[in-house]
């Protein structure tokens, strides 16, 4: 079984352990890329951890987490062949998988509930990409070569 990488910053990290937790309670390996400890850090450093693990081919999905969700997305999506996007509930997380072939997930501790990021993240992880007239976009967002 291929693990997902995960990752946050300081805000982040109370929600990114209950977020491992369910995943780990699912049956999924968990790839902890930090941080593990309240004092500050820099999150686009970890963005660039889950993003560098998913351009190895190490993983299909990732997961970030900050206080809004929104720096570790810009942060992720600087590097080719991340689609990162941030969700705030299940709908959009299906849509982002369905139509964008979003691969890594992210949320802002701030500004979701753990329920409903676990939620979220569970209908991101099995919904499938549907291809068809979404890869005519895609490839006008992907650089040549991108995964």
């Amino acid at each position: 079984m291929t693990a997902i990488p995960l990752a946050s910053d300081h805000a982040g990290l109370p929600l990114k352990l209950a977020l491992k937790d369910a995943l780990q309670g699912e049956g999924h390996v968990v790839l902890d890329l930090g941080t593990h400890t309240g004092d500050s850090v820099d999150y686009p450093d970890f963005a660039a951890q889950v993003a560098a693990a998913l351009t190895a081919g190490q993983a299909p999905f990732g997961i970030l987490v900050c206080g809004t969700g929104i720096g570790m997305a810009i942060a992720a999506n600087r590097h080719p062949g991340i689609r990162a996007a941030v969700l705030h509930n299940s709908t959009e997380a299906r849509l982002t998988r369905a139509h964008n072939n979003a691969n890594i997930a992210c949320f802002g501790a701030r500004t979701i509930g753990i329920e409903t990021a676990r939620d979220a993240l569970r209908v991101f992880l099995s919904t499938p990409y549907e291809g068809g007239r979404h890869d005519r976009r895609l490839a006008k967002i992907d650089p040549p070569g991108a995964k």
